[in-house]
């Protein structure tokens, strides 16, 4: 049974001191709108209005995400001590999945859209977030999550992430150097294939650039594990920039250390990294 979790996708530290790092991290679908409110973080999260009704009903028939804690009633935003009866909370609960999931699929039948019928299926969801930040960023998200007063499904999250921060070591870019999640060892070797047209009139870079983008934006499909295809990647990043609107937010998470090896004083930059410029706005300057 799935559980909160988180990992660290790409940790790096910029010539200047800055650490940005990239999170992929699991947890109760409720949790997503707490989230939200942290506006230090960039975030891409898998969509209800992208994945198939039938794929998150799969999810939920052989993973039902259920609350932490069972807390008892009381007034405020905390709850009370678990309640004694335990065992028919989770029954209830998931009697109610039952219900939700014939309710999607009766909606389903009628030709309903995926991204209302799965509306349903929220509270029964895992979710997954990619999460990219500096420390500015996470010092006072640990502050705040990993409190005792925190929502319980949240805190286990939080938790995960501050445990596999104090982990990690990032590795130094330089200034010129790019913070690339998603990036494997293959695609810096199959770079240099040009025939097969990764490259053409673009540099190196910008092509690893597009494709780490592309790959933060694909987390809305749930296909991080599945197979890498640069063409396919370069596609989609086009799709991205040329929307009408954009889809910029996955362009956020690849960014490069601000400033230049001439200069001690770090220009303050768009967006919010500390000490960083995002991909985002090299591609759409504010």
């Amino acid at each position: 049974m799935t559980e909160a979790s988180a990992k660290i996708v790409l940790d790096s530290i910029s010539p200047a001191g800055y650490r940005l790092t990239t999170f992929e991290v699991v947890f109760w679908r409720p949790v997503l709108a707490e989230v939200n409110t942290h506006r230090a973080f960039s975030r891409n999260s898998a969509s209800s209005r992208a994945i198939p009704v039938k794929k998150t009903l799969d999810r939920i028939r052989n993973d039902l995400a259920y609350p932490v804690i069972w807390a008892s009633e009381q007034p405020g935003m905390q709850g009370g001590e678990e309640i004694e009866q335990v065992a028919m909370a989770r029954d209830i609960w998931k009697q109610a999945s039952h219900q939700m999931i014939k309710a999607a699929e009766m909606l389903v039948g009628l030709g309903v859209h995926k991204s209302i019928a799965n509306r349903l299926l929220e509270p029964f969801m895992w979710q997954t977030c990619i999460i990219s930040t500096t420390m500015a960023g996470l010092d006072n998200f640990f502050r705040q999550r990993c409190s005792p007063l925190a929502m319980p499904e949240f805190r286990l999250a939080a938790e995960a992430m501050q445990e596999c921060l104090a982990k990690s070591s990032p590795s130094a870019l330089g200034f010129g150097d790019w913070h690339l999640p998603y990036l494997l060892d293959e695609d810096f070797d199959a770079i240099v294939m040009t025939e097969n047209g990764y490259s053409v009139g673009m540099t190196n870079t910008e092509v690893l650039k597009r494709v780490s983008a592309a790959r933060c934006a694909r987390v809305s499909y749930l296909t991080q594990d599945g197979k890498r295809d640069m063409t396919e990647d370069l596609k989609l990043f086009d799709r991205l920039i040329s929307a009408d609107p954009e889809h910029a937010s996955p362009l956020e998470h690849v960014a490069t250390p601000a400033g230049n090896e001439f200069s001690k004083d770090v220009p303050v930059v768009p967006g919010n990294f500390q000490g960083w410029r995002q991909l985002r706005h090299e591609i759409f300057p504010a």
